[in-house]
């Protein structure tokens, strides 16, 4: 299992500074509340020696280890702690593109890879408009019918959206794989054939 998280330098310094306040063998803890869900959120805390767990995961670095939870783990796969100083002072930044969704393997079956890629990619996207896609189903023909949801839903921009953006990004991704993306509302309405 290679270092999933990376802490960078910066990020490194800051948790030494600030372990060397704490009593002696403190280390860190990185994890995931609410992983798998539209919610999770990554999260780091202290972790004093009798809070280490024996299932948990230790990522050594050069002044402290950083201790990962058996349940997080696959959660925090990619995912990368800074320290950043701007005009506004400075703040650790978490990022975690797995924590909602742990990481599918390439020879996963197409409609787990294409779940992912949604989760991941596209409903990052669409969350500043307060919506979100679904992956209904992908049809023999390698069709992906998708629903919208939440501020899409209605929305003018949707064909737009799903013709420029989605279906672009993930006919690119999954070239060969998938012929199209439909919108499950224009799928009903369609002419589909009647099984």
């Amino acid at each position: 299992m290679s270092n999933t998280i990376i802490i960078t330098e910066t990020a490194q310094k800051h948790f030494a500074n600030l372990l060397s306040q704490q009593s002696e063998g403190t280390h860190i803890r990185v994890f995931v509340v609410n992983p798998g869900t539209q919610n999770a959120e990554c999260g780091v805390s202290y972790c004093p020696p009798e809070a280490v767990e024996s299932t948990d995961t230790e990522l050594k670095f050069a002044d402290f280890s950083a201790f990962i939870d058996e349940l997080s783990l696959p959660f925090l796969e990619d995912a990368e702690i800074d320290f950043v100083t701007d005009k506004m002072g400075s703040q650790l930044t978490l990022k975690a593109p797995n924590a909602k969704m742990r990481k599918v393997n390439d020879d996963a079956p197409l409609i787990e890879r294409v779940e992912y890629a949604i989760q991941t990619q596209v409903n990052p996207q669409l969350a500043s408009h307060g919506g979100n896609v679904n992956l209904i189903e992908i049809t023999e023909e390698g069709v992906a019918i998708v629903a919208f949801g939440g501020g899409c839903n209605g929305c003018s921009m949707v064909d737009v959206t799903l013709k420029e953006g989605i279906e672009k990004e993930l006919l690119q991704q999954f070239e060969g794989e998938l012929t199209a993306v439909r919108d499950a509302t224009e799928h009903d309405r369609g002419d589909h054939s009647y099984y």
